[in-house]
């Protein structure tokens, strides 16, 4: 905590007042697992090094500022992330927003692109992972690669409300089907279209008001984009440079705490 605004964020990715938030929400159900000289803001601290600058655990604990052997840092990451993700997500990471919210992201929409009573945007983005053990014809999307299609939902401020990284690499289309956001959002062309969900028109001729409908669609979508670049940026563990050496149950819950961080951020 000595360290400078600037230097902190660098390093753990939240400002000093966004940590001690995390910090205050999960101190009380951190259980005695470790050795008592390493202290909880000190594990919390490892934990955002992790996420903030890939996924190497003997890099993270070499860190001059940490300073934990490789098998501490795994030991840290095991009592850690289930942690975070059952306080800091349902908190930070949700649809029910309220109608004066809605209203107010309505007319950011509106003003930014002409497109009426839209509240958020969605899209998918792989996170690759090593070949997992089971059910390995799961994770292996049409690229080639082992990777979970996370599902991410935003609004207008970049703000994530839905993540859904359960179904493996499976296309938007099925992700999409099987979760419901019950916010009027849109997708590209890969998801469904619900009353709830609007995507784009197929092979629209140029000129017609379908072609119109296309372009205006297009313009709002880049809000997600840039939220899912945002987010991946901030928290380098998945943004592809390295698998996430994981099973796909841990390295879904790493998916969903960066995205409750994001919005912390």
């Amino acid at each position: 905590m000595e360290l400078s605004s600037v230097l902190f964020k660098e390093n753990f990715r939240l400002s000093n007042d966004a940590f001690m938030y995390v910090f205050d929400n999960i101190k009380e159900t951190c259980p005695y697992q470790l050795s008592s000289s390493i202290s909880p803001m000190l594990k919390l601290c490892c934990i955002l090094r992790f996420l903030a600058h890939e996924s190497y655990q003997q890099t993270v604990g070499n860190d001059f500022i940490l300073g934990f052997a490789q098998p501490t840092v795994s030991l840290i990451l095991n009592e850690k992330l289930p942690i975070l993700e059952t306080t800091i997500c349902s908190l930070w990471i949700k649809t029910d927003i309220s109608e004066q919210h809605k209203q107010l992201t309505r007319r950011k929409f509106y003003t930014n692109s002409g497109v009426p009573n839209l509240v958020g945007c969605v899209d998918g983005t792989h996170v690759a992972i090593i070949a997992p053990s089971e059910n390995r014809h799961l994770y292996l999307n049409r690229k080639g690669f082992f990777s979970i299609n996370a599902m991410i939902a935003c609004d207008h401020d970049m703000v994530i409300r839905c993540v859904d990284a359960r179904y493996g690499s499976s296309h938007d289309s099925f992700v999409g089907d099987h979760n419901s956001v019950y916010l009027d959002i849109l997708g590209d062309s890969g998801y469904p279209l619900h009353e709830y969900l609007w995507t784009p028109y197929r092979n629209a001729l140029s000129g017609t008001v379908e072609s119109q409908f296309i372009k205006k669609h297009a313009k709002p979508r880049n809000v997600v984009e840039s939220t899912i670049g945002v987010l991946k940026c901030r928290f380098r563990c998945i943004l592809g440079e390295r698998k996430l050496r994981y099973s796909p149950s841990k390295a879904t819950m790493i998916i969903n705490v960066c995205c409750a961080l994001h919005n912390i951020c």
